[in-house]
């Protein structure tokens, strides 16, 4: 595929991502609540729990890094070749845990059901076709891929230590006081060996897979 075939896919990429991002943070303002049925935080609160959703940062990630695909689809540099294989990794856990773990659990309507499809589904979907289609490879060694894997062991630290200040943590399988920590142990063992598999089988496939864009 041509750079400039790829530069129209990215921006695709990009544009829906953004979309969903800003709709999210929209009925963030207004009051909506996913997981929260009842006595729904202040804004503050509200707005902190949005960009601690690991769904949101992994959208974050590909937004930015596809819309700087868009305006240069062989983008390359150190920082970037983390921060995209990241992206890919993180949006593909996102569409993963949400479709066995958090889709069940939920009963959306309307705007939340909609924002809730393109931020777990819609957007996956589109980064992975796109990074299949277009690239940019190859970027990725086990040195960005180490790199890459501080996010979320950092993001994990994170939720776990804060999630025992206030009482609050973004996902049901996080929190010790539904089955004990125990069960977060082995929820978190999981999710690590499945990041583990994908940052390999990514780090792999930009290995194997043609180089692009020509």
């Amino acid at each position: 595929m041509t750079p400039a075939r790829a530069r129209s896919v990215h921006l695709v990429v990009a544009a829906v991502a953004w979309f969903a991002l800003v709709f999210q943070l929209v009925l963030v303002f207004t009051g909506e609540a996913v997981l929260v049925e009842t006595d729904p935080p202040g804004l503050a609160a509200r707005i902190y729990r949005y960009f601690a959703y690991f769904t949101i940062q992994s959208n974050i990630l590909v937004a930015v890094t596809s819309t700087m695909l868009a305006r240069e689809p062989a983008r390359d540099g150190t920082r970037f070749r983390v921060a995209r294989l990241a992206a890919l990794v993180g949006i593909t856990v996102t569409g993963l845990v949400h479709f066995f773990l958090l889709r069940p659990l939920l009963d959306l309507e309307g705007s939340n059901w909609v924002v809730d499809k393109l931020l777990h589904m819609v957007v996956p979907a589109l980064a992975v076709v796109a990074w299949a289609l277009v690239g940019p490879r190859p970027r990725a060694d086990l040195r960005v891929a180490a790199y890459a894997l501080v996010w979320p062991i950092v993001w994990t630290i994170w939720t776990l230590v804060v999630g025992q200040v206030d009482g609050w943590v973004p996902y049901p399988f996080l929190d010790p006081a539904e089955d004990g920590w125990g069960a977060v142990g082995i929820a978190c063992a999981g999710i690590t060996i499945l990041f583990l598999l994908l940052f390999a089988l990514y780090t792999w496939l930009d290995a194997k897979l043609r180089p692009a864009p020509r």
